[in-house]
């Protein structure tokens, strides 16, 4: 890691900090292109939105794959206070950034905050009607 990487990280942090000041959770991201320059900021609006998708991460990464070619979008670093959670982390894959930097690990997040109960299991069940489920499929592909 760079010290302009740490720069950029604690960008991150200071973005996460002003949301949890505002009443949001405290995650906060930045995008920046291969030079260095700031693409966009957001942070975590979970709360503001009432979306639990609005995690700062997948934000900036659908932003990405909207707003970046492809070649470009695989030159950006985003910077993170925090580990990308299993959907964001899979948003970002999807819309082809080249770097994640992150503060904070999942392991280290999880003993730092406070302690949840833990959500009950959902059941999936599947899979189930292939032969209708891949009509779909089959018609676009």
């Amino acid at each position: 890691m760079t010290p302009d990487d740490e720069k950029l990280l604690r960008r991150a942090v200071e973005i996460a900090g002003q949301a949890g000041a505002s009443g949001e959770r405290p995650f906060g991201s930045l995008l920046v292109d291969a030079d260095g320059t700031v693409l966009i900021e957001d942070h975590n609006t979970v709360v503001s939105d009432s979306d639990i998708t609005a995690h700062p991460e997948l934000k900036l990464a659908r932003w990405a794959a909207r707003e970046l070619a492809p070649d470009v979008a695989a030159g950006t670093t985003m910077f993170t206070s925090c580990q990308p959670c299993p959907m964001c982390a899979t948003a970002i894959d999807r819309s082809g950034l080249g770097r994640v930097v992150y503060a904070l690990s999942t392991e280290q997040f999880e003993e730092v905050k406070p302690a949840n109960p833990p959500l009950p299991p959902v059941r999936y069940e599947g899979p189930a009607l292939f032969d209708e489920a891949r009509q779909p499929i089959d018609n676009h592909y």
